[in-house]
């Protein structure tokens, strides 16, 4: 099985104006747009974070009708007035249904899907929430002749580091042990907290930031 690698962050927001603001307070840069997704009816901002690694921001399209189902990465269940939050994150396999299979861990069907030129598949659960409180993450396999990330604007962010908080830390342990996670591209720790959340250390032209749930 290939080995899974980082591909990006996922920051949701009641609305992208909220989450832009977020990366512009914490990061003191501005993510670029980047579009629409027809199937799911939400629009995202993103942020390069290497040759293959983004941040992004997402939340629900106001323009766009809403899907026959649960929308990905929960944001059917975020209120109006939440505040934006790093709440989960995606691996990037090259098969993504060996790897889904192989999970220890239930990542939810393999769909398709678009945004405008580019096409993928992703895992998203049934009823859209991430896996394990969002610290497992969704897989995704690209359908394209370059990533995504080499498109976007370098601002002189990367990922310097990654911390995955959960309340049992051997089924994180494990989950990413069964997708092959590749454990040499950013320092990760996995930590025992009373709830899910995550934490990103990304290095900015600013200095060391954090994000965090």
């Amino acid at each position: 099985m290939a080995a899974c690698l980082i591909d990006h962050l996922t920051i949701t927001a009641p609305t992208l104006e909220a989450g832009a603001q977020l990366v512009e307070r914490r990061l003191g840069v501005a993510a670029q747009r980047g579009g629409q997704h027809p199937r799911m009816g939400t629009h995202n901002l993103l942020l390069r974070l290497g040759e293959a690694m983004f941040l992004e921001v997402i939340a629900t399209d106001p323009t766009a009708p809403a899907p026959p189902r649960p929308r990905w990465f929960a944001l059917d269940e975020l209120a109006a007035d939440a505040a934006p939050r790093l709440s989960c994150w995606v691996a990037r396999t090259s098969n993504i249904r060996d790897t889904a299979a192989a999970a220890s861990e239930p990542l939810g069907p393999v769909e398709p899907m678009s945004r405008g030129a580019l096409n993928w598949l992703i895992t998203i659960p049934a009823d859209g929430r991430p896996p394990l409180g969002g610290v497992g993450p969704a897989l995704i396999e690209w359908h394209t002749e370059s990533h995504p990330a080499m498109a976007l604007q370098d601002l002189g962010c990367r990922l310097a580091g990654f911390e995955l908080l959960h309340p049992r830390p051997h089924r994180v342990e494990a989950l990413l042990a069964s997708l092959g996670l590749d454990p040499r591209e950013v320092p990760l720790e996995i930590v025992e907290a009373p709830h899910p959340a995550l934490r990103a250390r990304i290095r900015t032209p600013e200095g060391l930031r954090t994000l965090a749930a």
